[in-house]
């Protein structure tokens, strides 16, 4: 059994995340709220709500963790060539909750969605209070890709991505790590390992050494033009 933390008290502790389960990898805690204070908590702590309609608010935190420095993203040949093109252009914070909408849209192997609309509600409330932030991918007017994810300290929490054109998805994330680079941010959170992750220069590290990065960086102040609106 794992613990179930107090809907209405969200300085309610989580357990520690060293007696998560190994299977399902990384299951912690379940209940709690969604709201702001213990969403950010839970970050700082290298834990990350995941679940469907019809679950409990389920708290994760997975070992190994999937991380990138920003400024060690691997760009292909291929890749480099659409950068170049400027096929798409990339803003910032220009359209936050058509990017999530986006997001939550099921894929094509998956049945329904994690982000539900409780989930999509607590990350628009965390971008109306300056967490949470999203870069947007455009094909002329078209909204054609996108991500979105917390913003802590040097450490940049990475939710989810969206692709409607090819490359689209790679592209906004190359224009994440280069402004994350030039902000002076440290870490990017992947949370699970992925093959398009790991051909972006992603790779996995044990938990108690992602935690400890956790607790030197978010604590860290990144460059003071952080996510003003491009």
């Amino acid at each position: 059994m794992i613990p179930w933390l107090n809907p209405d008290d969200d300085a309610d502790p989580f357990p520690n995340v060293g007696t998560a389960l190994e299977d399902p990898n990384g299951l912690l805690a379940a209940g709690g709220s969604l709201q702001p204070e213990r969403l950010l908590s839970a970050y700082r702590q290298g834990i990350f709500p995941w679940f469907e309609d019809g679950q409990p608010i389920l708290w994760w935190s997975p070992n190994p963790r999937m991380a990138l420095k920003p400024n060690e993203l691997y760009l292909s040949r291929s890749l480099k060539k659409v950068i170049r093109r400027e096929t798409y252009r990339c803003t910032i914070n220009r359209a936050f909750d058509r990017v999530i909408a986006a997001c939550s849209q099921p894929r094509e192997d998956q049945d329904g969605t994690w982000i539900t609309s409780s989930m999509a509600q607590a990350y628009q409330a965390l971008h109306k209070l300056g967490h949470a932030h999203s870069i947007e991918v455009w094909l002329d007017e078209q909204l054609v890709g996108g991500l979105y994810g917390i913003s802590i300290g040097q450490v940049f929490f990475g939710e989810s991505m969206f692709s409607l054109q090819s490359n689209a998805s790679k592209v906004g994330f190359a224009f994440l790590c280069e402004q994350l680079t030039h902000w002076d941010y440290q870490l990017i959170d992947c949370q699970v390992e992925s093959e398009h992750l790991n051909s972006l220069g992603a790779a996995t590290i044990e938990r108690q050494s992602f935690i400890e990065k956790l607790n030197l960086l978010c604590g860290n102040s990144p460059s003071s033009e952080a996510w003003e609106a491009l």
